[in-house]
């Protein structure tokens, strides 16, 4: 029997009358394709998939996918009622995976609101400036998130909903309190359609704060039934159709929701597969390890990072790992040798990667199993409701194989960066292409290869870092005078945060650090400190070597293990 290839799997997969039927729509002036049967929106997807199944896993509470459905009414009766949450009003949460956030999450998109997804690692700083700038009318906290609140300039114009906490700052509700008011209630009545906006997911920039990207409930419904599709299309060429599960699938949720991966290829990818998601904190790879074992697990995605930790707990522990049938990949690249050490430690799991971005909704590319052994530093190719295209300096498109500045667009694509004009007409080219600041080739096969990065970025872990915002934190301080903030290699992360400053010679490297964590999230301080006695180089226009740090602060890292500040 001949296997169809790819392009024929998907091409009869999104036939007219199929589950993945596709169909044009134009979008912002342009023509895209989307998924014809796909649920109007996520109050729908909700709604479509509320069985009696075992749904939400954290610690000793096991919530099912019509009791969570039914937790998420009651929340949102107490937006609508308490606060007066409309239709595009802004819902923004902020705390560790807790069941919360998935319920206040649903809530909100459900009643039309838009769920504002916060990085929980934020320092008070920048939860103020993100509250701000997207208006939010609530904000759902945790208790580490509600001291941070107590750092803010003055205090938030949203109101404050106490999730799990203990002691509460001013004015604030305990969500157990605003729910024991009233019993189980439907949800409440909304329209909303799939042009409709449905999240901010707050996303670092080159430069200056983060960048709310907004989508709509398109966007992100394309991005989880492009996955299925992917999965649909390997089993037909592959010629092996999956045997229906002995027990219901589980995946572990190892990363934050705040992440797109988080929420969008574990959590919300969970409902319509009917998996159990079972929810970490914060990530201990020898928890992970016991919570494979114990619930099951068959899935779990996570930047190279973790499952590089993954890896090195599975050679050293007797946990019994052999429910894992996937391990995906996301946020960063991995190394080549991470993948073939994924297939060669978990017996029968097929090693998976993929591009996307917070302003794609994760998706763009994807590659699985023996495709990706073949090609461990691919991010493979391009989803069916996407389209690429490699740009030269003149921005026409280049032939494969050449590299150049990778831009995408199509359903997966964010609305824009709220209220932000001057960086929506910076990053989107004519008919809707966005450039996405990353260096990268297509092959002849149209596999996609990640080479290098346009903007001013470091990738540490999944987490983008803008190199502009750290050095704007660093000439904060007054005892600092240059600062040229660049990405060092680092074998876990993938990159780790560099700075060389020039600045006073009483400059103490502790005291520099302590004042970062005032303004910073911990992940952006600066992990390779290089303190400057000289004024740092410039170009003949007046701007930094930054590369020429860069070498100089590797070359003194080869000779030493040592983190500590490097005097030059």
């Amino acid at each position: 029997m001949t296997l169809p290839t790819r392009q024929q799997a998907i091409e009869a997969l999104t036939a007219p009358g199929q589950p993945y039927e596709l169909e044009a729509v134009e979008i912002g002036g342009c023509s895209v394709r989307v998924f014809r049967n796909a649920p109007r929106s996520l109050r729908e997807l909700f709604e479509q998939t509320a069985s009696e199944l075992p749904f939400i896993v954290h610690g000793e509470e096991r919530i099912g996918f019509a009791q969570a459905l039914v937790r998420a009414a009651r929340i949102a009766q107490v937006l609508v009622r308490d606060f007066g949450v409309r239709k595009g009003d802004r819902v923004a949460i902020s705390m560790r995976n807790h069941p919360e956030w998935i319920l206040a999450f649903t809530a909100a998109t459900s009643i039309g609101a838009i769920a504002v997804a916060m990085n929980a690692m934020w320092q008070a700083e920048e939860m103020e400036y993100a509250l701000d700038d997207c208006g939010a009318r609530v904000l759902f906290a945790d208790q580490e998130r509600l001291d941070r609140l107590e750092g803010f300039a003055r205090p938030p114009r949203a109101a404050v909903i106490a999730v799990r906490a203990g002691r509460l700052p001013a004015g604030a509700h305990r969500l157990e309190d605003l729910l024991a008011a009233q019993g189980e209630v439907p949800m409440p009545p909304a329209d909303v359609g799939p042009a409709d906006p449905a999240i901010i997911f707050y996303t670092s920039g080159s430069t200056g704060h983060p960048k709310g990207a907004l989508s709509s409930h398109r966007a992100v419904l394309s991005a989880l039934l492009s996955w299925e599709l992917d999965w649909q299309s390997i089993a037909l060429t592959s010629g092996v159709t999956p045997a229906a599960p002995e027990e219901q699938p589980a995946t572990l949720l190892g990363i934050p929701l705040f992440h797109a991966t988080g929420s969008h290829a574990v959590y919300l990818s969970s409902y319509r597969a009917q998996r159990r998601l079972v929810c970490m904190n914060k990530w201990d790879p020898e928890l992970a390890a016991e919570l494979i074992e114990r619930e099951r697990i068959s899935s779990f995605v996570a930047p190279a990072a973790m499952t590089g930790d993954l890896v090195r707990v599975a050679r050293s522990t007797g946990r019994d790992l052999s429910s894992l049938a996937s391990v995906g990949g996301g946020g960063a690249p991995r190394a080549p040798e991470q993948v073939r050490q994924i297939d060669a430690v978990f017996d029968g799991v097929a090693p998976n990667t993929g591009w996307g971005m917070t302003e794609t909704n994760a998706i763009g590319t994807g590659i699985s199993g023996a495709d990706y052994l073949a090609r461990p530093a691919s991010s493979g190719r391009c989803s069916a409701v996407m389209e690429l295209r490699v740009v030269g300096d003149d921005g026409q498109a280049l032939p494969s194989g050449e590299r150049g500045e990778l831009l995408v667009r199509g359903a997966g694509m964010f609305d824009g960066y709220w209220n932000r004009p001057d960086a929506n007409a910076e990053s989107f080219a004519a008919d809707g292409w966005f450039r996405t600041g990353d260096v990268a080739y297509l092959d002849d096969e149209g596999y996609l290869f990640i080479v290098d990065r346009v903007k001013d970025l470091i990738i540490r872990g999944g987490e983008n870092i803008g190199c502009g915002h750290v050095e704007a934190a660093l000439l904060m301080h007054p005892g600092v005078h240059e600062a040229a903030v660049y990405a060092v290699p680092d074998e876990r992360l993938g990159e780790e945060v560099g700075a060389t400053v020039h600045g006073d010679p009483s400059l103490d490297p502790d005291e520099l650090r302590a004042f970062l964590a005032k303004h910073l999230a911990r992940f952006e301080i600066p992990s390779h400190l290089v303190l400057s006695g000289a004024p740092l180089p410039r170009t003949a226009s007046g701007k930094i070597l930054k590369r020429r740090l860069r070498d100089d602060a590797l070359a003194s890292l080869e000779t030493t293990t040592s983190k500590e500040p490097t005097q030059t």
